[in-house]
Parts: C-alpha cells; sequence; structure tokens
C-alpha cells in the first residue's frame, strides 16, 4: 500500500506553531521538525554569538541572533532555525512574530547527536542555495567547524581560525573557543 505523503505548506506551519504550547520547530522541505537542543548546543551557540556581538559591538555592520527563525521568500515549505545567524542589513526589521523572510548571511549549524553528516550538509546546501553567504556546520564529536561559502569549503580543526571573511571583514574567531567550556 502507497500512503500519500502532504508536504506541509507556511500556512498550515504557523497554524501549527500557533496550536503549540511547547517545542521549537522547523519546516524542513514540507516536514515539521522538532528541534531538541542540548546544554552542550547552547554553550556552543552561546560562544559563537558572544564572539559575534563582541565584534559588533565597536561596528554596526549587521545583528547576531540565536535560534532565530529565517524562510526564503517564495519557498512554501521551509521556515529555518539557524542555531546562530548574522543578518548584514541593519535596516531589515526586527520580527517580533513570525519568520524574517530572507535569509541569513551566515548560517551557523550545531551538529545534534541525532543529524547524520547528510542532514548537516543539506543544511548548508539549502542556506547557501538561497543566499546565504556563508554557513559555518560545527561537529563538537570531533572538535572542528566547517566553513562553507559557494564557492568554497574549509575543514578547520582546534588550532585553526575561522575569519570572517567578506561577510565580515576582520572578524576572526579561534576554533577552539568555539569548544571553550564543553
Amino acid at each position: 500500500m502507497v500512503l500519500e505523503r502532504k508536504l506541509t505548506t507556511i500556512a498550515d506551519f504557523e497554524s501549527f506553531l500557533a496550536q503549540s504550547d511547547h517545542g521549537l520547530f522547523e519546516l524542513i522541505n514540507g516536514e515539521i521538525i522538532e528541534k531538541v537542543p542540548t546544554r552542550e548546543h547552547g554553550i556552543i551557540a552561546g560562544n559563537i554569538v558572544t564572539a559575534f556581538n563582541n565584534y559588533l559591538n565597536t561596528r554596526e555592520i549587521g545583528i547576531a541572533a540565536v535560534e532565530a527563525r529565517h524562510r526564503p521568500p517564495n519557498d512554501p515549505h521551509n521556515d529555518r532555525i539557524p542555531d546562530v545567524s548574522f543578518v548584514a542589513d541593519t535596516n531589515k526589521p526586527i520580527e517580533r512574530e513570525g519568520a524574517a523572510n530572507y535569509m541569513p548571511d551566515i548560517a551557523v549549524e550545531i551538529r545534534s547527536p541525532k543529524d547524520s553528516l547528510k542532514d548537516m550538509s543539506d543544511k548548508a546546501a539549502f542556506y547557501l542555495q538561497h543566499g546565504t553567504r556563508m554557513v559555518w556546520l560545527i561537529y563538537p564529536e570531533k572538535r572542528l567547524v566547517e566553513v562553507l561559502t559557494p564557492d568554497a569549503r574549509e575543514l578547520l580543526g582546534e588550532s585553526e581560525t575561522i575569519s570572517g571573511g567578506d561577510v565580515l571583514p576582520e572578524f576572526t574567531l579561534p576554533v577552539s573557543a568555539v569548544f571553550r567550556r564543553v
């Protein structure tokens, strides 16, 4: 027997969120997925957003956020929540409800124990295909950071340093600082 699977749309997802009294959910290719971050995940996200904000305190070139919803325009089946995001345009509105209708300039995803390498690769590809300029994939179990742009891929170990490239000029972060206290 073949069961027909109906893709969840943004409208259905918004209705679901309005009825949900707990949880953190994403819409990924029409499927509602609950995010269940761990303490390790939170510490790593905190380390990264702190570094972003320390950098941004002396430069008004954008805004960093943790667990902020973004959806690409004209995509009825995706509403993503990068673990950390950076948006360079300070004139974009700050949403109080719903998702930003644009993708961040930097999206950071921290691998959870249930995420496969394919899941991580798919997340990066999605962001880059929809206008994100740089993606960081964080691998806590190996203490590695993969940095992807539309033109390059770099895998960095704890003795190396992440560069903000042309998205965050002069920004650097030692990979070891990403994993501080975990």
